[in-house]
């Protein structure tokens, strides 16, 4: 099994609980010259030995075409994934989201594979027209990070229509848990609390469906192995929606402290990007996948809470991540 973005977020825990059900596992992780393998090199070592490492880009088509030879199954994870930072490089996004997903499909379906399971993001909806969102919901693309998001998923989808490409589009709403980037709200908040009830925000108004990250690899090989699913495009969500001032108390809460919330211009996205409210149906999921969330926001807070405590040194505190 290939997956690729083995060291992002999600990517990381797939690989460790593909290894650990006893897989052959590949994973394809950019190249740098530091050799950093982002969170892989946070798998306990004895798992990350099981792995294939191969290092490369999605946007070159030789890379990708040697990862995904002599492999089954290929979990297409690997994305640039920052909102803000799309602002500022859109180029990128495109490039690598957009013709990294057609090279990951065309090698794919060159290779004869008997799953592809691409990674959408529940970013495509913008603000909602209509809750909750279901798997019919318009596009909208506040971003260029969304609208790069649309383009790889409607890529994929035409190799799906046009050469039966046995593929399953997932659409995961915000993931949260241990090992994740302070680009992200949940990790920002615990990481600043764990030092003090100072917490510098942007909006706190914003709604987000949090999925804690060991559901949503459960929702990844339940797609892999579900023939029902492929050709389709399926929602990974809770049904649930809290502020992020609702996530702060929370935090606040497990932490035994009252956050002081101070509101930090530069953490605010432009007016028309923000996206107000996104929550998820996740009705499909339990139809074709049998996937239904396990871990209540509260339980994967305080798992999350836990992990980043221990790795407090792995977190620039007082910067902005983007």
């Amino acid at each position: 099994m290939l997956v690729t973005g083995a060291g992002g977020f999600i990517g990381g825990h797939l690989v460790e609980r593909l290894v650990r059900d006893g897989a052959r596992v590949r994973g394809l992780h950019r190249y740098n010259s530091r050799d950093d393998r982002g969170t892989l090199d946070w798998i306990d070592p004895a798992v990350l030995e099981e792995v294939d490492v191969h290092t490369g880009d999605l946007r070159d088509i030789e890379s990708v075409q040697r990862a995904v030879r002599g492999t089954d199954v290929v979990f297409h994870l690997g994305a640039q994934v920052a909102v803000p930072y799309s602002f500022e490089n859109p180029r990128d996004f495109v490039e690598t989201n957009v013709l990294g997903s057609l090279n990951v499909a065309r090698a794919a379906l060159d290779c004869g594979v008997s799953r592809m399971v691409h990674t959408s993001t529940s970013e495509v909806y913008g603000t909602a027209v209509v809750v909750p969102i279901d798997e019919s919901h318009p596009l909208q693309a506040q971003s260029p990070y969304a609208a790069s998001k649309i383009g790889a998923d409607k890529v994929v989808e035409s190799f799906c229509r046009t050469y039966e490409l046995p593929g399953v589009i997932l659409r995961p709403f915000n993931t949260f848990g241990p090992r994740q980037s302070a680009r992200a709200v949940v990790p920002t908040i615990i990481t600043q609390l764990l030092r003090g009830p100072r917490l510098k925000l942007g909006s706190l108004d914003p709604r987000r469906d949090l999925t804690y990250v060991g559901d949503t690899v459960a929702g990844f090989l339940a797609a892999a192995s579900s023939d029902a699913a492929i050709g389709r495009t399926v929602q990974l969500g809770t049904g649930e929606a809290p502020s992020i001032g609702e996530i702060v108390t929370l935090v606040g809460d497990l932490l035994g402290l009252e956050p002081d919330v101070v509101t930090d211009e530069n953490r605010i996205r432009p007016a028309k990007s923000e996206v107000g409210l996104l929550l998820s149906h996740p009705g499909l999921a339990a139809e074709l996948l049998g996937w239904r969330p396990c871990t209540t926001l509260r339980d994967g807070l305080a798992q999350t809470i836990e992990w980043i405590a221990d790795h407090q040194h792995s977190y620039r505190t007082g910067e902005y991540v983007t």
